[in-house]
């Protein structure tokens, strides 16, 4: 796969999904496919964004040894939960490959002159190298990463907003040459990482329960800025929705305007992106990625 770091990113969206990515659940697990159905009807119904549809494509095993290790992809197969948040479901494994080949799908868009986005499930930002955690069984934008890493994409940044730190992604990029790892994420808060740059190369932007919606804001420029500085040639996004004011899960201030101005800040930095859901779980989930998409087109 050929770097194309040169191209501006376009105005055409490509989301990667697959309706078998709702084929798991636990009962009041928040970590739900209706966070997925919920999202298609509201994209499928709205005319604001054109939108080409794509299926997940395929992941070879080398992409994920990259960041994962082989008794973690035994263990994926292994009938015991991983952890009281990380249950585990049959074919648990499949799921979680599929989700690394819509990442790769939305990195080879990206590098393709397209604007992408992985509407998948499970995600993947918390899964370390050698353990599945928080909802996450393979990490696929530290799969994704490499992989462009891998083929020539000289410097990756992975810009992470989702309110929980990924601290699987910044285990698995830690110190790797050419990548850049920014996370803007609530502390305290699960999963209690995340306070202090660590490293050369990953940087993290904590901010308290109940911050201010402006203080947020600052920061989500802050680290923004901090990336443009990196002058990366692929920006890899962690998109969690989950900072949002209703979300249940953390204690968030953000609103759909402010994900509407992370898609437009993103697209502002005209080099090649790719986004991936993490996480969100509120019922306006659909309408927060909406906002989002809408900044990432231009719209």
């Amino acid at each position: 796969m050929a770097s194309c770091f040169c191209r501006q990113p376009s105005t055409h969206m490509r989301i990667i999904t697959d309706e078998r990515c709702t084929g798991y659940s636990h009962p009041g697990h928040p970590e739900r496919p209706e966070r997925i159905s919920s999202t298609w009807a509201k994209l499928r119904g709205q005319t604001e964004v054109p939108i080409t549809w794509s299926k997940p494509g395929p992941c070879d095993e080398a992409a994920i040894l990259r960041a994962h290790t082989p008794e973690l992809l035994a263990r994926l197969g292994v009938a015991e939960d991983f952890d009281a948040d990380t249950p585990f479901f049959p074919n648990i494994a499949d799921y979680a490959r599929a989700s690394i080949g819509a990442a790769l799908q939305a990195l080879k868009a990206a590098l393709d002159g397209e604007t992408a986005f992985s509407l998948m499930r499970p995600p993947g930002h918390h899964a370390m190298r050698n353990r599945a955690m928080g909802f996450c069984y393979l990490n696929s934008i530290a799969v994704a990463a490499l992989e462009a890493l891998a083929n020539g994409t000289p410097r990756v940044a992975v810009f992470d907003f989702d309110v929980h730190h990924g601290n699987g992604t910044e285990a698995i990029l830690l110190n790797k040459a050419g990548a850049a790892f920014f996370s803007i994420h609530q502390f305290p808060c699960y999963p209690g990482t995340g306070t202090r740059n660590v490293g050369a190369n990953c940087f993290n932007y904590p901010v308290l329960p109940q911050t201010s919606r402006a203080e947020y804001h600052q920061v989500l420029a802050s680290a923004l800025e901090h990336l443009q500085a990196f002058q990366p040639s692929l920006v890899a996004v962690s998109a969690g929705f989950d900072g949002y004011a209703g979300d249940p899960l953390a204690q968030g201030s953000l609103e759909a305007e402010d994900f509407y101005w992370l898609g437009q800040s993103i697209r502002g930095l005209g080099v090649p992106t790719f986004s991936l859901l993490e996480g969100g779980y509120s019922p306006d989930l659909p309408e927060l990625i909406l906002a989002y998409l809408r900044g990432l087109d231009g719209k």
